[in-house]
């Protein structure tokens, strides 16, 4: 028989607080965590701005020698587990942790031990490059390195699709759960991407907004004025439990996950294709999935990187899966305010999915001033909304066609 799944804990890095109370608070304000480029100086960059996490603090979690192991995409992912552990009130010498998963997603890894190292070979030569050059790296140690500080031996996995990758990570741990595989999974994802080549990657691919002047206003998704997206970094981490484990310890519950659809466009490197088929079949996965008919969702955190061609895919899609109660939804994207955390963004879109399904808020589409005719949904414009949201979807689309759509529903015994 398949298990019912819940959220029992959750953990939160972003550029707009640390802390799952500071980041919901900052997102139904309406505050913009990006700014400025400050990890490096970014003035022969095209892009300059970008949502960093301000005065990170992992010492609560990793101690100074842990921490030069470990790249900072890692250190996010510890601290943030150490955080919905917590939370989740969960005490790690009573549970069976050989049946205690852990599931990340991340699209870019240790990109800033990367490039350290590239600096030391060219300059100093390989005889100096660093014996945890690879482990700090490599993209899996952001789960690996969550098992090893918390003892944690059950299934243990790495989901890498670009943009979607955390989308996966919480659907994969949601099946793995539903079948009985394990009792908990500590899942979600990391990014931190805001170093030198990535950025300056993404600037000669022209996906990222030049408006630096204007920082606070670059990411406006589905406004008619967007030219691109603003990246971010961060992690957000979520404990899932089965129903029957989180009821016989008493956990708190924050709600359910019911659905969780996967597809790919198989159409381009980095465009979405055109017409949302791929989104579309996603959402509709997620929704047979989880037994629910379009007119039972309330909301959807949208993907809306702000990106011209992405933001209108989406939104055909949405009216293709919805058709008439596409008006009734309301659509928010919370990019605007975090800025686009890549691998982690599906986590920490899911956790607002969540939020507003505990709070009865939706959180708005900041910046939003300009209707264009190509995006005509009701987008929670500029200030969040109090709403009772049984169901809420969460979109994450990745380079490559990856579509990830994950169903959350108000938690009823």
């Amino acid at each position: 028989m398949s298990q019912r799944v819940v959220i029992t804990g959750i953990g939160v890095i972003s550029p707009v607080g640390t802390g799952l109370e500071n980041f919901w608070k900052a997102l139904t304000s309406g505050v913009s965590g990006i700014a400025r480029i400050t990890r490096f100086d970014p003035s022969d960059y095209s892009t300059q701005i970008a949502g960093e996490v301000k005065e990170f603090d992992f010492s609560q979690f990793i101690d100074k020698k842990e921490a030069r192991r470990m790249d900072r995409f890692a250190q996010f992912a510890v601290v943030a587990a150490g955080m919905a552990i917590e939370d989740a009130g969960l005490d790690l010498d009573a549970i069976d942790r050989d049946r205690t998963g852990v599931i990340v997603g991340s699209g870019i890894g240790g990109m800033e031990t990367f490039e350290d190292q590239c600096k030391v070979l060219v300059n100093r030569g390989p005889n100096r490059i660093s014996p945890f050059f690879v482990p700090m790296m490599i993209a899996n140690m952001a789960a690996g390195q969550v098992a090893i500080k918390f003892g944690l031996r059950g299934p243990n996995i790495t989901t890498l699709t670009a943009c979607a990758s955390s989308g996966n990570a919480i659907g994969d741990a949601f099946k793995l759960l539903q079948r009985g595989n394990a009792d908990i999974v500590i899942t979600g994802g990391t990014e931190a991407p805001i170093t030198p080549l990535a950025v300056a990657g993404f600037c000669a691919m022209k996906a990222m907004s030049t408006n630096n002047d204007e920082p606070t206003k670059a990411s406006r998704p589905f406004d008619a004025a967007r030219d691109g997206f603003v990246m971010g970094e961060g992690s957000a981490m979520l404990v899932l439990e089965t129903l029957e484990h989180a009821q016989r310890r008493g956990a708190h519950i924050y709600g359910e996950i019911v659905g969780y659809g996967s597809s790919c466009d198989a159409y381009h490197i980095t465009a979405p294709d055109p017409e949302g088929s791929g989104a579309a079949r996603a959402m509709q996965l997620s929704l047979a999935d989880a037994g629910l008919q379009p007119e039972d969702v309330q909301y959807i955190n949208a993907h809306g990187t702000s990106t011209p061609v992405g933001d209108a895919a989406e939104v055909g899609a949405i009216k293709k899966v919805f058709g008439a109660h596409a008006k009734k939804l309301a659509v928010s994207s919370t990019k605007s305010m975090t800025g686009h955390m890549l691998g982690a963004a599906g986590a920490i879109e899911s956790v607002v999915s969540i939020m507003a399904i505990r709070d009865g808020i939706v959180p708005p589409t900041i910046n939003y001033e300009n209707p264009d005719p190509a995006c005509d949904l009701d987008f929670v414009p500029n200030q969040a909304r109090q709403m009772n949201v049984e169901v809420a979807i969460s979109n994450s689309f990745g380079f490559g066609g990856h579509n990830v759509t994950l169903a959350f529903r108000k938690f009823k015994p």
